[in-house]
Protein backbone atom coordinates (compact mmCIF):
# COMPACT_ATOMS: atom_id res chain seq x y z
CA UNK A 1 0.00 0.00 0.00
CA UNK A 2 3.06 2.33 0.70
CA UNK A 3 4.37 1.36 -2.54
CA UNK A 4 0.75 3.20 -4.06
CA UNK A 5 1.87 6.40 -2.45
CA UNK A 6 5.67 6.41 -2.73
CA UNK A 7 7.31 9.23 -4.73
CA UNK A 8 8.26 6.95 -7.71
CA UNK A 9 4.55 5.35 -8.00
CA UNK A 10 2.92 5.51 -11.00
CA UNK A 11 0.33 7.16 -9.32
CA UNK A 12 2.44 9.96 -7.82
CA UNK A 13 4.15 10.68 -11.24
CA UNK A 14 0.17 11.06 -12.53
CA UNK A 15 -0.74 13.53 -10.47
CA UNK A 16 2.55 15.27 -10.54
CA UNK A 17 2.14 15.53 -14.35
CA UNK A 18 -1.80 16.49 -13.74
CA UNK A 19 -0.44 18.87 -11.54
CA UNK A 20 2.02 20.61 -13.76
CA UNK A 21 -1.07 20.65 -16.89
CA UNK A 22 -3.26 22.51 -14.72
CA UNK A 23 -0.70 25.29 -14.02
CA UNK A 24 0.13 24.91 -17.63
CA UNK A 25 -3.01 25.77 -18.47
CA UNK A 26 -3.81 28.71 -16.34
CA UNK A 27 -0.35 30.05 -17.09
CA UNK A 28 -1.50 29.76 -20.67
CA UNK A 29 -4.89 31.13 -20.47
CA UNK A 30 -3.64 34.34 -18.31
CA UNK A 31 -0.97 34.93 -21.50
CA UNK A 32 -3.95 34.76 -23.88
CA UNK A 33 -6.03 37.72 -22.58
CA UNK A 34 -3.68 40.23 -24.39
CA UNK A 35 -4.80 38.40 -27.34
CA UNK A 36 -2.41 39.56 -29.49
CA UNK A 37 -0.35 37.41 -27.24
CA UNK A 38 -2.11 34.12 -28.29
CA UNK A 39 0.57 32.59 -30.81
CA UNK A 40 3.30 33.55 -28.06
CA UNK A 41 1.04 31.58 -25.70
CA UNK A 42 0.42 28.39 -27.35
CA UNK A 43 3.86 27.98 -28.52
CA UNK A 44 5.07 27.94 -25.09
CA UNK A 45 2.73 25.85 -24.60
CA UNK A 46 3.33 23.57 -26.55
CA UNK A 47 6.98 23.50 -26.42
CA UNK A 48 6.75 22.67 -22.32
CA UNK A 49 3.88 20.02 -23.41
CA UNK A 50 6.60 18.11 -25.99
CA UNK A 51 9.61 18.05 -23.07
CA UNK A 52 6.62 16.58 -20.61
CA UNK A 53 5.71 13.93 -23.38
CA UNK A 54 9.56 13.26 -23.27
CA UNK A 55 9.91 13.09 -19.94
CA UNK A 56 12.44 15.98 -20.06
CA UNK A 57 10.82 18.95 -17.95
CA UNK A 58 12.60 20.66 -15.64
CA UNK A 59 10.61 24.39 -14.42
CA UNK A 60 7.34 24.35 -16.48
CA UNK A 61 7.28 28.41 -16.00
CA UNK A 62 10.87 28.95 -17.01
CA UNK A 63 10.03 26.34 -19.88
CA UNK A 64 7.47 28.48 -21.37
CA UNK A 65 8.21 31.94 -21.26
CA UNK A 66 11.55 30.64 -22.64
CA UNK A 67 9.86 29.84 -25.77
CA UNK A 68 7.08 32.91 -25.37
CA UNK A 69 9.83 35.17 -25.41
CA UNK A 70 12.53 33.29 -27.60
CA UNK A 71 9.91 32.78 -30.21
CA UNK A 72 7.41 36.19 -29.68
CA UNK A 73 8.20 37.67 -32.68
CA UNK A 74 7.20 35.08 -35.67
CA UNK A 75 4.64 33.51 -33.67
CA UNK A 76 2.66 36.92 -33.43
CA UNK A 77 3.26 37.34 -36.89
CA UNK A 78 1.83 33.97 -37.48
CA UNK A 79 -0.82 34.54 -35.25
CA UNK A 80 -2.15 37.64 -37.07
CA UNK A 81 -2.18 35.52 -40.69
CA UNK A 82 -4.25 33.25 -39.03
CA UNK A 83 -6.63 35.60 -37.77
CA UNK A 84 -6.79 37.41 -41.17
CA UNK A 85 -7.38 33.64 -42.72
CA UNK A 86 -10.06 32.69 -40.66
CA UNK A 87 -11.55 36.23 -40.78
CA UNK A 88 -11.52 36.49 -44.58
CA UNK A 89 -13.16 32.59 -44.77
CA UNK A 90 -15.59 33.48 -41.79
CA UNK A 91 -17.23 36.54 -44.40
CA UNK A 92 -17.05 33.82 -47.40
CA UNK A 93 -19.01 31.79 -45.47
CA UNK A 94 -21.80 34.38 -44.12
CA UNK A 95 -21.72 36.20 -47.83
CA UNK A 96 -22.79 33.15 -49.26
CA UNK A 97 -25.17 31.89 -46.56
CA UNK A 98 -27.15 35.18 -46.42
CA UNK A 99 -26.63 36.81 -50.07
CA UNK A 100 -29.21 36.76 -52.58
CA UNK A 101 -26.54 35.64 -54.80
CA UNK A 102 -26.67 32.37 -56.00
CA UNK A 103 -23.21 31.30 -55.83
CA UNK A 104 -21.83 28.08 -58.06
CA UNK A 105 -21.16 24.60 -56.17
CA UNK A 106 -17.99 24.40 -57.47
CA UNK A 107 -16.93 27.79 -55.11
CA UNK A 108 -18.66 26.43 -52.34
CA UNK A 109 -16.78 23.17 -52.44
CA UNK A 110 -13.46 25.30 -53.06
CA UNK A 111 -14.40 26.89 -49.77
CA UNK A 112 -14.44 24.76 -47.95
CA UNK A 113 -11.33 22.42 -49.43
CA UNK A 114 -9.65 25.77 -48.19
CA UNK A 115 -10.83 25.59 -44.73
CA UNK A 116 -9.90 22.05 -44.04
CA UNK A 117 -6.36 22.50 -45.63
CA UNK A 118 -5.87 25.69 -43.00
CA UNK A 119 -7.23 23.51 -40.13
CA UNK A 120 -5.06 20.82 -41.00
CA UNK A 121 -1.88 23.11 -41.10
CA UNK A 122 -3.21 24.93 -38.09
CA UNK A 123 -2.53 21.54 -36.08
CA UNK A 124 0.48 21.73 -36.37
CA UNK A 125 1.82 25.19 -36.73
CA UNK A 126 2.26 26.05 -33.64
CA UNK A 127 4.06 23.02 -32.62
CA UNK A 128 6.72 23.35 -35.39
CA UNK A 129 7.02 27.04 -34.44
CA UNK A 130 8.42 25.62 -30.94
CA UNK A 131 10.88 22.83 -32.41
CA UNK A 132 11.94 23.62 -35.95
CA UNK A 133 13.70 26.80 -36.17
CA UNK A 134 12.23 28.15 -39.89
CA UNK A 135 11.07 31.28 -41.51
CA UNK A 136 7.11 32.14 -40.93
CA UNK A 137 6.63 30.77 -44.90
CA UNK A 138 8.14 27.67 -44.15
CA UNK A 139 6.93 26.93 -40.63
CA UNK A 140 3.06 26.90 -42.68
CA UNK A 141 4.50 24.66 -45.49
CA UNK A 142 6.09 22.36 -43.04
CA UNK A 143 3.02 22.46 -40.71
CA UNK A 144 0.99 21.48 -43.89
CA UNK A 145 3.18 18.69 -44.99
CA UNK A 146 2.85 17.24 -41.52
CA UNK A 147 -0.53 17.33 -41.24
CA UNK A 148 -0.78 15.72 -44.68
CA UNK A 149 1.54 13.04 -44.14
CA UNK A 150 0.29 11.88 -40.63
CA UNK A 151 -3.90 12.60 -41.85
CA UNK A 152 -5.32 9.66 -39.27
CA UNK A 153 -2.88 11.67 -36.32
CA UNK A 154 -3.73 15.09 -37.39
CA UNK A 155 -7.76 14.03 -37.11
CA UNK A 156 -7.12 12.63 -33.66
CA UNK A 157 -5.65 16.23 -32.75
CA UNK A 158 -8.62 17.74 -34.08
CA UNK A 159 -10.65 15.31 -32.04
CA UNK A 160 -8.72 16.74 -29.34
CA UNK A 161 -9.33 20.46 -29.27
CA UNK A 162 -12.85 19.66 -29.96
CA UNK A 163 -13.49 17.80 -26.91
CA UNK A 164 -13.48 20.52 -23.85
CA UNK A 165 -15.81 22.48 -25.92
CA UNK A 166 -18.14 19.27 -26.85
CA UNK A 167 -17.83 18.34 -23.12
CA UNK A 168 -18.86 22.00 -21.96
CA UNK A 169 -21.80 22.33 -24.02
CA UNK A 170 -23.18 18.77 -23.23
CA UNK A 171 -22.22 19.50 -19.54
CA UNK A 172 -22.03 22.54 -18.08
CA UNK A 173 -21.04 21.49 -14.92
CA UNK A 174 -17.84 20.27 -16.39
CA UNK A 175 -16.86 24.08 -16.69
CA UNK A 176 -14.40 23.58 -13.85
CA UNK A 177 -12.37 20.83 -15.28
CA UNK A 178 -12.25 22.11 -18.80
CA UNK A 179 -11.06 25.53 -16.83
CA UNK A 180 -7.84 23.78 -15.66
CA UNK A 181 -7.12 21.64 -18.45
CA UNK A 182 -9.23 22.68 -21.82
CA UNK A 183 -5.93 23.81 -22.97
CA UNK A 184 -2.85 21.99 -21.41
CA UNK A 185 -5.05 18.82 -21.43
CA UNK A 186 -5.69 18.42 -25.79
CA UNK A 187 -1.64 20.11 -26.02
CA UNK A 188 0.02 17.61 -24.36
CA UNK A 189 -2.35 14.02 -25.98
CA UNK A 190 -1.47 16.15 -29.60
CA UNK A 191 2.03 16.33 -28.25
CA UNK A 192 1.82 12.26 -27.65
CA UNK A 193 0.52 12.38 -31.93
CA UNK A 194 2.94 14.15 -33.17
CA UNK A 195 6.01 13.10 -31.08
CA UNK A 196 7.42 10.17 -33.18
CA UNK A 197 7.08 12.49 -36.47
CA UNK A 198 9.00 15.41 -34.72
CA UNK A 199 11.54 12.85 -34.04
CA UNK A 200 12.04 11.99 -38.15
CA UNK A 201 13.58 15.80 -38.78
CA UNK A 202 15.39 16.53 -35.28
CA UNK A 203 18.96 15.80 -35.07
CA UNK A 204 20.30 12.92 -33.37
CA UNK A 205 21.92 14.95 -30.65
CA UNK A 206 19.09 16.37 -28.43
CA UNK A 207 19.79 19.07 -25.94
CA UNK A 208 17.36 19.01 -22.71
CA UNK A 209 18.14 21.52 -20.59
CA UNK A 210 16.07 24.04 -19.81
CA UNK A 211 18.13 27.00 -20.85
CA UNK A 212 20.13 25.04 -24.04
CA UNK A 213 16.65 23.09 -25.46
CA UNK A 214 16.44 25.39 -28.15
CA UNK A 215 15.06 24.30 -31.57
CA UNK A 216 16.50 22.34 -33.72
CA UNK A 217 19.68 23.08 -36.24
CA UNK A 218 19.68 21.57 -39.23
CA UNK A 219 17.30 24.29 -40.79
CA UNK A 220 14.19 24.14 -43.05
CA UNK A 221 16.07 22.66 -46.09
CA UNK A 222 16.71 19.13 -43.89
CA UNK A 223 12.85 18.94 -43.02
CA UNK A 224 11.86 19.26 -46.33
CA UNK A 225 13.91 16.85 -47.65
CA UNK A 226 13.11 14.51 -44.97
CA UNK A 227 9.92 15.03 -45.42
CA UNK A 228 9.56 14.28 -49.32
CA UNK A 229 11.52 11.12 -48.19
CA UNK A 230 9.36 9.88 -46.43
CA UNK A 231 6.14 10.96 -48.14
CA UNK A 232 5.44 7.75 -50.27
CA UNK A 233 5.93 5.51 -46.68
CA UNK A 234 3.75 7.68 -44.11
CA UNK A 235 1.18 8.13 -46.68
CA UNK A 236 0.31 4.82 -47.53
CA UNK A 237 1.58 3.49 -43.74
CA UNK A 238 0.95 6.70 -41.49
CA UNK A 239 1.05 4.26 -38.32
CA UNK A 240 4.48 2.96 -38.73
CA UNK A 241 6.53 5.62 -38.33
CA UNK A 242 10.23 4.72 -36.64
CA UNK A 243 12.13 7.48 -34.99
Amino acid sequence: MGRIFSMDSPLFSFLNKVADLIILNLLTLVCCIPVITVGAAMTGLNYVCLKMVRNEEGYIIRGFFKSFKQNFKQATIIWLIILLVIGVLAGDVFIMSYSNVAFPTWLRVALLAVGVIVIVALMHVFPVLARFDNTIRNTFRNSLYMGILTLPKTILMMICWALPVVITLLSFQAFPFVFMLGISGPAFLCALLYNKTFKRFEPEQEIVGDYEWTVAAGGEEEMEEGIKKAAPEEVNEPDKMTE
